[in-house]
This record gives structure tokens, sequence and C-alpha cells, in this order.
């Protein structure tokens, strides 16, 4: 992997970024963070909340941003479609993105549509980009074990050069990927979550799997449901099994939670959106980032956020929530 440290002047800004955690990285609505350490840049890439109806999750391209300190985002635009897909039927949507970088090459995964997961790749973090197998890598149609729907890819690849693929709404799926990153070595397997506290009917994974690894744990996060909390479990392997843990972001004033954690000089950064600009709301986000703080057991310190756009509210009553 190309994750090298180059971030200097990361320590400097913590204090400033810790301050303002709240604050939109961007002017435009975006949301499903997915950052990665590109040699001495950080690229995030984002569902284009900005250009969609305002009343659904129907934008059909996704966005990026750089940075070389996570303080000033250059927009580098939409780079990337759901027309890069032949197979993608006509109102195919493009929902939260995943990248995952292996010898020089640059992958990207794609929810299509709902019912299935592309990969395309590039030689540059910003591509082009082309369909790298010509047909969905995950496809709920074909595969057995898919689930409801295959969406939120986040791609883990541990130290052994094991690439993994999460992904999956209310049970949480992971598949090995072979080395070319464009296939499966292995069945889709569930998930297994224990621990939930049994007084808390909510506790439970809703959707956006995440994994990270930190002092000899794997930590999978999640949000529980719709709207959500951003919770952990954790596991000695990144297969698990995982045992809950807590909370680490409380429900937002929007329907949906979405959280991806990078590690730059020894400090942990916790991407997530929320609505934070002017007309925003539950198909309008913004992505905000903030440090992510351990225990010396190991415990995460749940992320205190000041709801400045109105008070906390419940998950019965928030705006755009979503019966299944």
């Amino acid at each position: 992997m190309v994750y090298k440290s180059y971030f200097l002047s990361f320590g400097l800004l913590a204090c400033c970024l810790a301050a303002n955690a709240a604050e939109p990285i961007a002017d435009r609505f975006i949301a499903d963070p997915s950052p990665h350490v590109f040699g001495d840049t950080v690229y995030l890439y984002a569902t284009d909340d900005e250009s969609n109806s305002g009343t659904y999750w129907d934008s059909t391209s996704w966005r990026a941003y750089s940075s070389r300190d996570l303080k000033h985002w250059q927009d580098e635009g939409s780079f990337l479609s759901v027309d890069v897909f032949a197979w993608a039927q006509k109102d195919a949507k493009a929902w939260a993105p995943e990248m995952a970088e292996r010898d020089g090459h640059y992958y990207f995964y794609a929810p299509v549509g709902g019912d299935k997961i592309g990969v395309a790749v590039a030689d540059n973090p910003l591509g082009p980009f082309k369909d790298a197998i010509g047909a969905p890598l995950i496809d709920r149609a074909k595969d057995k074990n898919a689930g409801d729907e295959p969406i939120d890819p986040a791609v883990y690849l541990d130290n052994q050069g094991q690439a993994w693929l999460y992904f999956g709404t209310r049970v949480p799926k992971v598949v090995k990927l072979s080395p070319d990153m464009t296939s499966l070595a292995g069945p889709i397997l569930d998930v297994k979550i224990s621990g939930f506290p049994k007084d808390d009917p909510d506790k439970k994974y809703g959707e956006a799997p995440y994994l990270h690894h930190k002092n000899g744990l794997y930590y999978f996060t999640f949000s529980t449901g719709w709207p959500g909390q951003i919770v952990y479990a954790t596991g000695e392997s990144p297969f698990g099994p995982f045992t809950y843990r807590g909370v680490i972001l409380d429900y937002l004033n929007i329907s949906t939670n979405h959280q991806a954690i990078i590690d730059i000089m020894d400090k942990t950064w916790f991407f997530y959106h929320d609505n934070l600009l002017p007309g925003g709301g539950s198909h309008k986000r913004s992505i905000t980032l903030a440090p992510l703080e351990y225990k010396q057991n190991g415990e995460i310190e749940e992320i205190r956020k000041n709801h400045t756009n109105g008070p906390q509210i419940s998950r019965k009553t928030a705006p755009g929530f979503i019966e299944f």
C-alpha cells in the first residue's frame, strides 16, 4: 500500500480541528465519506448530494476532494459517474463509495442501483477510471448470501496482504478479495456481532460497515439504522466474531449516519456526515471530521458533538426516517 507518513504538520492542526469538528470541509453538499492517504495527500471520495433532487439520494456521480493538511480541501470535481458501468440500469444511483490502492492501481468500489457493487480501476487516485471487469463484482440476483441490499462497500487490507470487502444493510457481510482486487476469493459470509445490550432494541446493525485496526484490536464500526448511532464492536481478526463495545457518535438531526476512520502521524481521525450547511437535511448532507480518542482499555471515547442545527430528535421522529 502507499500509505506513507509525510504529514509533519498534522499534529499542529489537532487542536484547531478538534475545536471545529462540526465545520463542513466544503461549501457543497457531500456525504458518505471515504478518506484515504495516498502519498502525501488525503483523498476524500463522496456521494454528491449537491446534484440530487433533494427528496431522495438519487445523484448519479461521485465527487472527490484532496488535502495536504486536513484543513484546506481542494474540490477535485465529479470524477466518475454510474455511466462508467455499461451494465448499470438506467435509473441507477451513485451511493456510498469506497476506494483502495494496491500495487500502484486504484480500485473504486461503487454501489450501483442498490442491488449491485461495481469496481472501476485507474492508475491515478482521480482517474480516469474504467470498469475493471465489465460486470458487477457483487450482484444480489446472482451471488449467494449477498443480502437485501449490497451497498456501503468498505475495504480493509490486513498486514498479511489479504483484502476484505465489507458491505450490506441489516445483516453485515464480508468476503475475501483476490489479489487482483476485482474478484472474490471465497463465499460471502455474515459478520457475527454479539453483546448488544438486551434492554436497548435500537442497538443492532443497520448499515455503513467499516473496519480499522488499533493497538492489537480490530474495530468494526457501523450505523445502527435510519437514523442511527455510530457504534463499534471489537474482535481479534478481520473476520471477527466481534463483541459490541459502545457508541462513538450519537443520533444526528438527519436520517442517516455514515463514518470512516484513518490514522495519520499517530493520530486517528473520524469522518462523518451531518446537517451543517444552510438548506441542508437528510438528503443534503455535509462531511466533517473529528479526532478519535482511545482509553487505555481499548474503549473509544464518544464524540461529544454540539447539534448547532437544533436539538437532538428521537429516531422515531427524525426527518426522512426510512421504514423497512
